[in-house]
């Protein structure tokens, strides 16, 4: 019998244990999650701090541009933004979306490209893009099916803005 009561009171031990009797508990697991995650940041400013670091989400995990620009890769990519941008994209001015002119001083050439080229994914988990999204009133960019050779040729393009 008393083997019995050693054996019932070790199997609700173990239970116990198993089901969360022990450790911390789920609302300390929630608290110590929230702590160790970083909060997105509330404007466009603050995603922007870290810009130069920033290749954003797709195809490309980085890019450099050479120092020569093509001039064939601009006019086709003049070519394809004035057929596939300029409904939301104005060269010098913002409109629907931002302007293309001096995207190089505010966004990595890797960024730019998988904005072109992922738009979707973008705004869902890039920080940049999300607070581009909320600035121009959830406007979401369109994706236009580029291939990473339009997208390239679109990049050199604004090169020359």
């Amino acid at each position: 019998m008393k083997n019995e009561n050693v054996l019932i009171v070790a199997v609700l031990l173990l239970a116990m244990t198993a089901c969360g009797g022990g450790g911390q508990s789920q609302a300390d697991k929630s608290k110590e999650q929230a702590a160790n995650k970083t909060p997105d940041p509330t404007t466009l400013e603050e995603a922007e701090k870290n810009w130069q670091s920033d290749y954003g989400i797709g195809p490309v995990s980085s890019f450099e541009l050479p120092a020569e620009v093509d001039a064939d890769l601009v006019a086709k990519g003049m070519e394809i933004f004035d057929a596939k941008c300029t409904a939301c994209h104005k060269v010098d001015k913002q409109f629907i979306g931002p302007e293309p002119k001096g995207i190089l001083t505010r966004r990595t050439p890797a960024w730019i490209m998988n904005m072109i080229l992922n738009p979707d994914e973008m705004v869902q988990k890039n920080h940049i893009a999300k607070q581009l999204l909320i600035k121009f009133n959830g406007s979401p960019m369109a994706n236009q099916n580029l291939t990473e050779e339009e997208a390239r040729a679109v990049l050199e393009y604004f090169r020359t803005l």
